[in-house]
């Protein structure tokens, strides 16, 4: 029982500190640090889908023999196209940006320190 309460302890001290650093920091961020940040997100999530999901599906697709691939890279595949389908349906600003991308909306530049 006690390595199930740290199981869940530990993602979410975790999940805890990362958003108390964004609050603390708030306006006070240096734009490099920022894309460091940025940067260093998009590799976890990056290694998380590969080694999360991709490998355990070729895994599982072995009996496939030298197909095993393909259920992970049509996944793969699809996910990319879902995701290009959403930043040309929904409207959205990117960062230090003016002008609104994706289908005509009322979107200006916030005003919220989050949203910056």
């Amino acid at each position: 029982m006690t390595e199930v309460i740290r199981g869940i302890l530990i993602p979410f001290l975790g999940t805890t500190l990362g958003a108390a650093c964004v609050f603390l920091m708030k306006n006070n961020i240096n734009r490099t640090l920022q894309r460091v940040l940025m940067g260093f997100a998009a590799g976890v999530m990056v290694a998380a889908s590969i080694w999360s999901l991709l490998i355990p599906s070729i895994e599982q697709s072995e009996g496939m023999g030298k197909l095993a691939f393909i259920p992970a890279a049509s996944g793969f595949l699809i996910g990319i196209f879902f995701l290009l389908a959403l930043d040309h349906a929904i409207p959205h600003l990117h960062m230090n940006s003016e002008q609104a991308e994706g289908p005509k909306s009322k979107l200006k530049k916030p005003q919220c320190w989050c949203l910056r």
